[in-house]
């Protein structure tokens, strides 16, 4: 069933064109990645859907029961309000009822003249307010939360103290639970951290709703999406299956389309050689020969399509001037603090000529400050770092600081290359899409990913052979990610990435750095190796393993067949006391049914509290006996 109907939609903003004639449906269940080049009218169609814009020609049809969340509909306006009680705002329907309930229960307590009115008008309050999810709205609101990182502490911090990025989260965490059936999610996974983004993805997976979603995270698009649009050359262009699928479905179809082009051109230009010849004989009839021909002629131009130009992209490569050694890089027992606080310690890692690294962990854990560290921005507290031989070093900045704002984007070039000509300049620039006036653009003028081109370009010409990168992808869009991506395959030297971008990291690590305090977790492979190998919570392997003597391998037996009798115990008992605990739960629930409970505002929230408090500790005994099993497992 369709939730959305867009019929030849148009849109102009005076003399520009953004898309024509453009028409699909979205049906119930339907998961669309909507993609396409910075500018080409993404945004604008979300606009468009949600009623802020209006479109030049055409129709939008939003079906009945169709409910659409944007996530821009759920700006933080007051600033003093908690995150916690910003994200209640949503409920703010329930909470009067709530109120009301209470006002109900006090007035029936006094035994007012209209009792059985009063006792009426309770009895259908509850119904609906558990019918509506009052009953777990604030523990959906607390589960949103945690899930996008906030502590219990931090819910309770006013919005005004939040970074951009935990306000940019609160408004994701609204529109998740605004109980809109179509969703609009416009990059929604920027400012998350890794762990962010996969209860995120895990969220949209187990959701019921239907949602269009615009992303620069190909790995993201490639686990919520079912459906891909495409917007180019005006147009829409829909796909199967996810961003993956799309790719070799787009390839074959710009090359199905270029071979009826091609083949369409070939016949006319035989039809046009034989109604020359046939005009030359100029007989009566190879006139009419040359006629029909013509009209043949015509009517294939007629229904001719010449196959569109892709939207210009990045086109360049990575190359290397020298050669450096067979060893890139050696770093010893390093450690960093700041202000007297240790950042991290003890690591330890190798890397080899031509091996493509990236370096993960959670968010502040030091992966900037260990690639600063390594290029003696920061001032190590202890260990070493030493280079190879022939070892030159290029450096990606996510932060962008080490470019002179006053400058143009010629000057940038010309003062870092000085030996190159204003046509080499030039010509260089272009690749980068910096075209005629364009490249006497301010760098303080230009946006994120224009000043990410410019870094991209001085890496290019400076052809050093051991490229750092930190979040080369950020600011980039999909297309240039993508050309970024070829770039760094075919490059000959040695990488060295931070980065959050999974896709990337599938597509070219063959090793994996993972950065706790503590040390480094070397991990083989790109990232779905590493989420098969990778556990969090297990301790660092030691560097060197000494052989146990007998007399210790003995003694170590007794003490793990010691702790598996203790874990066989405890698990018995945990599946008492589980089982124990469902009852009660399940008793719980079904007193809720008492007409005694349930027309009683303050005995129903009493008994959905216990059912709360049962189910965490119930929760906590299933995690326990998790654990248990795992490591009864083990062997």
């Amino acid at each position: 069933m369709a939730t959305v109907t867009v019929n030849q939609l148009s849109m102009e903003f005076g003399e520009r064109v953004l898309f024509d004639n453009m028409s699909f449906e979205v049906q119930e269940g339907d998961r669309i990645g909507l993609i396409g080049v910075n500018g080409c009218g993404k945004t604008t169609l979300f606009k468009l859907l949600t009623g802020e814009y209006t479109p030049s020609t055409g129709n939008i049809v939003i079906h009945k029961n169709t409910s659409i969340g944007y996530m821009e509909q759920h700006v933080c306006r007051n600033l003093e309000r908690s995150a916690y009680d910003e994200v209640m705002t949503i409920f703010a329907d329930l909470t009067e009822m709530e109120k009301e309930l209470e006002t109900l229960h006090t007035a029936i307590n006094s035994n007012c003249d209209n009792l059985d009115q009063l006792v009426e008008r309770q009895a259908f309050l509850n119904d609906e307010f558990a019918r509506l999810g009052g009953l777990t709205c604030r523990a959906r609101a607390r589960s949103a939360l945690l899930g996008l990182g906030f502590d219990d502490e931090k819910m309770q911090l006013p919005i005004k103290s939040l970074s951009g990025g935990q306000r940019a989260k609160l408004q994701l965490t609204k529109l998740l639970l605004c109980g809109a059936n179509f969703l609009l999610l416009d990059e929604p996974t920027n400012h998350l951290d890794t762990q962010a983004v996969e209860w995120l993805e895990e969220y949209l997976i187990n959701s019921k709703c239907a949602y269009l979603v615009i992303s620069h995270d190909r790995y993201f698009l490639d686990k919520t999406t079912n459906r891909t649009f495409e917007l180019e050359n005006k147009k829409m262009t829909s796909y199967k299956g996810n961003y993956s699928a799309y790719l070799p479905q787009k390839a074959e179809r710009e090359l199905a389309v270029q071979r009826v082009y091609d083949n369409t051109i070939r016949e006319i230009n035989r039809l046009e050689g034989i109604i020359e010849q046939q005009r030359r004989w100029n007989r009566e009839k190879n006139i009419k020969t040359a006629e029909s021909k013509q009209k043949i002629v015509d009517k294939l131009t007629e229904s001719l399509q010449k196959p569109e130009n892709a939207p210009e992209a990045m086109k360049f490569s990575l190359g290397i001037k020298n050669r450096s050694g067979d060893d890139v890089l050696s770093v010893e027992q390093l450690a960093l603090e700041f202000d007297g606080i240790p950042l991290f310690e003890n690591v330890s890692m190798e890397i080899h000529r031509g091996e493509r690294i990236f370096i993960l962990g959670p968010n502040g854990c030091g992966k900037t400050s260990l690639i600063k560290t390594l290029l003696g921005k920061y001032t190590a507290q202890n260990g070493r770092i030493r280079f190879g031989t022939e070892v030159k070093i290029g450096y990606y900045d996510q932060i962008q600081t080490g470019m002179d704002s006053s400058k143009t984007v010629f000057e940038e070039l010309s003062d870092t290359f000085p030996s190159m000509t204003n046509t080499e300049i030039r010509s260089t620039l272009a690749r980068f899409l910096f075209k005629n006036d364009d490249v006497f653009k301010k760098l303080s003028a230009l946006s994120g990913g224009e000043r990410a081109k410019v870094l991209l370009t001085e890496l290019m010409l400076a052809g050093d052979n051991f490229l750092l990168l930190d979040e080369p992808t950020n600011h980039l869009d999909i297309n240039s990610c993508e050309a970024l991506q070829n770039a760094l395959l075919d490059y000959e030297g040695t990488l060295l990435i931070v980065s959050h971008d999974r896709y990337l990291i599938n597509s070219i690590a063959d090793k994996i750095f993972y950065l706790t305090p503590k040390g480094i977790q070397v991990f083989e492979g790109n990232y779905e190796d590493f989420l098969k190998k990778f556990q969090p919570f297990k301790e660092l392997p030691k560097t060197k393993e000494e052989k146990p003597t007998k007399q210790a391998e003995y003694k170590n037996k007794k003490e793990r067949d010691a702790q598996r009798r203790k874990a066989r115990a405890r698990i018995a008992k945990l599946e008492l006391e589980i089982s124990e605990q469902e009852d009660m739960i399940t008793q719980l629930n079904s007193s809720l049914n008492d007409p005694n409970i349930s027309c009683d505002y303050e005995k129903t929230l009493k008994v959905t509290e216990n059912i709360d408090k049962m189910q965490q500790i119930l929760d906590s005994l299933y995690e326990e006996w998790e654990q248990l099993s795992e490591f009864l497992e083990e062997d």
